[in-house]
Order: structure tokens, then sequence, then C-alpha cells
């Protein structure tokens, strides 16, 4: 699209140019009294115009930029759903889609490898949700990184501000923890976040809730194991990720912004395409702000 907009204003600059040369020459032959000042006055007008018009064509550029990344941003149809026990996908009642999918997803983001993990998922060309603290977002630092993670095109999901034990808070707490970091999220991306993970998978009737309020979808996830002293190495990592009972089709993959998990990322998307499961794109998956925009269509 850019190259056709590039293309048509570059030939019209050109016409353009040739209209003005040769209405210019023609002034000069009806005329032979013009002396040398007029003519370079003429050609002064001719350059200004080749100027602006390159003005345009940079400023139809940025706005084919901007009209390339809205389309990119597009929500695709949404195929699956998260299941009532919050810990595994499954399709959608009249849907049709792979049944045989995993979901890869990043806790306590963006602390320290965040941004090498994405950047490795982009290589392997593999989608994943990172769901984030928002104390990692108060600071101009992590403020560009979940930025600079957004862009890249992955779904950013809330994982509270300080990632407290939301059954050992009071409520007025418990609220704070949820929509700081909602609020922090739709600041810096534009986008509020879409799915809430509670720490350590404890919510209580309330978190449910406000969640529910504030236009997000609870997840937990299937199994997650690098938290555990033994499996804080790569090799251990990527061999119980792949070879647990646990991973079956709709897996939810929970690990966290770690050295080892890093380490170990491109080695379980690749052990899991071998397995033959497709790894999903979170934004296929349902959710409650989905289904308020719908409701509302109609």
């Amino acid at each position: 699209m850019k190259k056709m907009i590039l293309s048509t204003l570059l030939t019209s600059t050109l016409l353009l140019s040739a209209c003005g040369d040769e209405e210019s020459q023609g002034t000069i032959e009806a005329d032979n009294t013009e002396d040398i000042e007029e003519e370079s006055a003429t050609e002064v007008e001719n350059t200004e115009t080749i100027d602006n018009s390159d003005d345009a064509s940079e400023e139809t550029d940025e706005n084919a930029d901007e009209k390339i990344n809205d389309d990119l941003k597009e929500t695709p149809e949404h195929l699956y759903e998260v299941t009532d026990n919050l810990a595994y996908l499954s399709v959608l009642d009249g849907k049709e889609a792979n049944k045989n999918v995993a979901l890869l997803t990043y806790d306590d983001a963006p602390d320290k490898h965040a941004l090498e993990i994405a950047n490795i998922l982009i290589e392997k060309d593999a989608p994943a949700i990172f769901f984030v603290n928002g104390m990692y977002l108060e600071d101009d630092e992590g403020k560009e990184t979940l930025k600079e993670i957004y862009d890249m095109g992955f779904t950013i999901g809330n994982h509270t501000q300080t990632h407290a034990n939301l059954q050992a808070i009071s409520e007025e707490k418990q609220k704070e923890e949820i929509t700081r970091t909602s609020e922090l999220v739709e600041e810096i991306t534009g986008t509020p976040p879409r799915f809430f993970r509670a720490p350590f998978g404890q919510n209580t009737d309330y978190s449910k809730q406000l969640v529910e309020e504030e236009g997000m979808s609870l997840m937990n996830w299937t199994y997650g194991y690098d938290w555990e002293t033994e499996y804080q190495n790569a090799e251990a990592l990527t061999d119980i990720m792949l070879n647990t009972n646990l991973l079956v089709p709709g897996s939810n993959l929970l690990m966290h912004d770690r050295t080892w998990t890093t380490e170990a990322t491109p080695a379980i998307i690749d052990g899991l395409r071998e397995k033959d499961y497709e790894l999903l794109d979170p934004q296929l998956i349902q959710s409650v702000a989905k289904e308020s925009e719908e409701q509302t269509n109609e």
C-alpha cells in the first residue's frame, strides 16, 4: 500500500513539475524581453512546488503507516474461550478451529527478562500473553519496555500491582491492586488489559466481580514449574514443560520473567510444535470485553 501511495505521489509531482516547466517556457518564448531575474523567480517557484509536494508525500506516508498499524490491531474472529475452571482453552460452541492448541503465558513482567523473551517469541513466530505487575510500570524504563512488547503485537494481561495475595487483603486493597495496574497498562499502551490472573491463582468473590466490571476475563493456568528449585535451569524446565502428563489439547502454560525460563523458551516452543501443538494466538480468545462490545453493537 505504501509503495502504491509513494508511486502515485511521485508521478503526480513529476507531472506538476513538467506542466510548470512548459508554462514557464511558453511565457519566455512569448515575451523576448523577459530578463534572467524573472526566469530565476520561475525556477524558485517550481522548486517550492516540488518541496511542498515532498512534504505532502511524507504526510501521506505517515497516514499510510497509521492505517497499516490500525489494520494490524483489528481484532480477529474469536474462536476459543477460557473454560469454567479457568485452566484450559476450548473451542467456542458453533466454531470450527484446531483443538490441539497450547497457550504460552509469562507472569511477573516486565521485571528483567520480558523484553528478551518477547524477542525470542518474535523470532519463533510464537504468540503469548504477558501478565504484568503494575509495580514494574511506575518508572520510565518499565513503561518503555511494556510499550515495546505491546507494539510487537503481544497481548498484555493484569497480574495486580504488587503481586499481593488477594485473599489476604481488604476489598479496598484488592480494588487498588487491580484497577491501578489496568490504568497503567491503558495509559502506556492505549489499550486496557482483557485478561486477569490473580497471584497464586487465588481470587475472591469480590475480585471476580471487580474483574468482570473492569471488562476483563479471569484466567489461571493448567501447569507451570519454573518457580520450583529443581526446575530452575533450562534443561530441566524444558523437559518437564514438554513431557508432563498435564500437557493436553487446550493447555495453558504458566511461566515467569526469569533467567532459566528465558533460556528454555526456544526449546519449549520447538518441542510443542514437534508434538503437533499449535501455539494459540490470545487474540482468538473470547473475553468479557468482547462480549460487552457485541452486546452494545446489538
